[in-house]
């Protein structure tokens, strides 16, 4: 017979905490929810009422009808997608050779990597633009995706994983004949495919996510992502709330579904990235 569990004051009271982060957290989400369902008169109603009524699907019409949403799609589903594949695909070649080969400026270029990584993307977001300019890459998918490719995270995460791979493993391989590549693509991969996932999910989310980059590089209208193309979203007396919010829960439907399809690998390469950065 099992004993009844002895009423704790500590996890009683971490529980009421956890349930009230989980709802000062989920408030927001639900009252743009909320508002993308009101009529903009309803939205700027005194007191606000926290249920639409009646609901309305007006503010979504009007954001499909007025704007170029499917191809502000379309723009953030192939930058997210070369961005993930690109990133990670030279994350992986870099990460090896930093782990596996040995060759002169080894110790620099990490350095310099450890450098990048913990430097804010903001900071250089000057000299990038003036090399996409000049570069005639401004308003092109080009300046969109490029300066997203290098993620020196990704390479810090795989040479962590690399390094803990057996090098018996490469010794026989090399033995047999096998190139680096070939080592790297039939050994090293296969054998991290879990993390490989998880920091291509993290990624994939991050660049659809990215509104700073896209904000600055991007000024015609076609071109713009999601994230930035939600600023363009206005009525002729200004701020439109329900419109915003109709394209704001349109543009987080993606990633939200990428989240609940592969929560435990987004929790995988978050947690990852929360090693390394401790």
């Amino acid at each position: 017979m099992m004993k009844p569990k002895r009423f704790s004051p500590l996890g009683a009271t971490c529980t009421v905490l956890t349930v009230i982060v989980a709802l000062v957290w989920l408030f927001p989400i639900y009252w743009i929810a909320a508002t993308s369902l009101k009529s903009e008169t309803q939205t700027i109603a005194l007191p606000p009422s926290l249920v639409p009524s009646p609901p309305t699907l007006e503010s979504f019409i009007y954001v499909i009808q007025n704007s170029p949403i499917f191809r502000w799609y379309l723009n953030t589903v192939i930058v997210a997608g070369v961005v993930t594949f690109l990133s990670i695909l030279f994350a992986l070649m870099c990460s090896y050779a930093l782990s596996r080969l040995e060759f002169k400026g080894k110790p620099v270029i990490y350095a310099l990597l450890l450098v990048g990584f913990m430097l804010p993307f903001s900071t250089m977001a000057i000299p990038l633009f003036m090399l996409m300019n000049k570069l005639h890459f401004v308003n092109s998918y080009a300046g969109l995706i490029l300066p997203q490719i290098a993620t020196p995270l990704s390479v810090i995460v795989f040479k962590q994983f690399f390094d803990a791979v057996p090098g018996d493993f490469r010794h026989a391989a090399v033995i047999d004949g096998a190139g680096e590549f070939r080592i790297l693509f039939r050994i090293y991969v296969p054998l991290n495919w879990s993390i490989i996932w998880a920091m291509s999910i993290v990624t994939f989310i991050g660049t659809w996510n990215n509104f700073f980059w896209p904000f600055i590089i991007t000024s015609s209208t076609p071109m713009l992502t999601i994230p930035v193309g939600m600023t363009q979203v206005q009525s002729a007396y200004g701020i439109a709330f329900a419109k915003t919010s109709a394209i704001a829960v349109m543009a987080s439907i993606p990633t939200a579904v990428a989240y609940l399809l592969f929560q435990k690998r987004v929790t995988q390469g978050v947690m990852a990235a929360a090693g390394i950065k401790g």
